[in-house]
C-alpha cells in the first residue's frame, strides 16, 4: 500500500481524548491530528517521538491531518487502524499471501450472520471469509492483540467459528505494523475472553495468519508471516 500524497513530519506532543493528538511540525507549527486507533496504544506512545501525518482529503474535515506512524526503537510503527484492511485486500487480490492465493473474486466488507467480515474471497471451489485486525502492541519480543478489551473482536471470532462449522473457510488475519517483534500471541492479561475465544477458534479449524509489515513514510509492505503462540 503506497501513500497517495507525501506525508508530513513532526514530533508527538501528546495524545488525548483517544482520537486526537497534538503534533509539532518541523516548522514549529502545532497541529491537531486525528488518531484512528481507539485502543490504549500501549507500547507505541512516546512523547517527542518522530511521527508522520497525512493531510486530510476532505477540506471540510475538522482535523486537517491523520496520524500515520510513530518512530519507536529506531523504526516506524504504523498506528492508522484503517490501513490493515486495505493492505490485506490488496495482498489477497494480488496473490501476495501464499495461504490465500488462487481467489479470482475478492471483495471487502461483506455481511454474514450478525457481523460484517472484512474480506470475502472466492473461486470456483470455495468461499473464504477473512477478518483483519491491526496489531501494534509489543511486550518483550511478542506482538500482542488486543491492547484493550474488545467485545467486537470476540464477536468476529465467534462469527468465524460459525462459518467454519458451516463448512466455509474462515481466516483470522493479523497485520502487525512493527518489525521489532518475532512472535504473535493474544494479550491474555488484557482480554482473557478474547484469548480463550481465539484458542477455541483455532481448535475449531479457523486459520490464524499473523503477517508482519514494514512501515515507511512512502508505503506499507508485507515482510513475512510470523509464528504465533496461543
Amino acid at each position: 500500500m503506497k501513500f497517495e500524497t507525501p506525508l508530513i513530519h513532526g514530533r508527538l506532543i501528546k495524545r488525548y481524548k483517544r482520537f486526537l493528538a497534538d503534533v509539532q511540525l518541523d516548522d514549529g507549527t502545532v497541529v491537531i491530528a486525528h488518531c484512528t486507533n481507539s485502543g490504549s496504544m500501549k507500547s507505541c506512545i512516546e512523547e517527542n517521538a518522530e511521527v508522520y501525518l497525512s493531510p486530510a482529503k476532505d477540506p471540510k474535515r475538522k482535523t486537517k491531518f491523520t496520524w500515520e506512524m510513530i518512530k519507536i526503537n529506531g523504526d516506524w510503527v504504523g498506528v492508522n487502524t484503517s490501513h490493515p484492511n486495505l493492505i490485506a485486500f490488496e495482498a489477497i487480490k494480488n496473490g501476495h499471501i501464499p495461504q490465500l492465493k488462487g481467489y479470482d473474486h475478492v471483495v471487502r466488507e461483506v455481511k454474514t450472520g450478525n457481523s460484517r467480515i472484512d474480506v470475502m474471497a472466492q473461486n470456483a471451489q470455495e468461499t473464504c471469509f477473512i477478518e483483519v485486525k491491526n496489531v501494534t502492541m509489543k511486550e518483550g519480543n511478542y506482538a500482542l492483540f488486543p491492547d484493550s478489551v474488545t467485545t467486537r473482536g470476540k464477536k468476529h471470532l465467534d462469527e468465524l467459528i460459525t462459518l467454519k462449522k458451516e463448512g466455509i473457510r474462515a481466516v483470522m488475519l493479523y497485520i502487525i505494523q512493527r518489525t521489532d517483534v518475532d512472535t504473535f500471541g493474544p494479550a491474555k492479561a488484557i482480554d482473557p475472553n478474547y484469548a480463550q475465544t481465539l484458542k477455541t477458534a483455532l481448535e475449531q479449524g479457523v486459520e490464524v495468519i499473523p503477517l508482519m509489515v514494514k512501515v515507511t513514510p512512502q508505503e506499507i509492505s508485507i515482510l513475512k508471516e510470523m509464528p504465533f503462540e496461543i
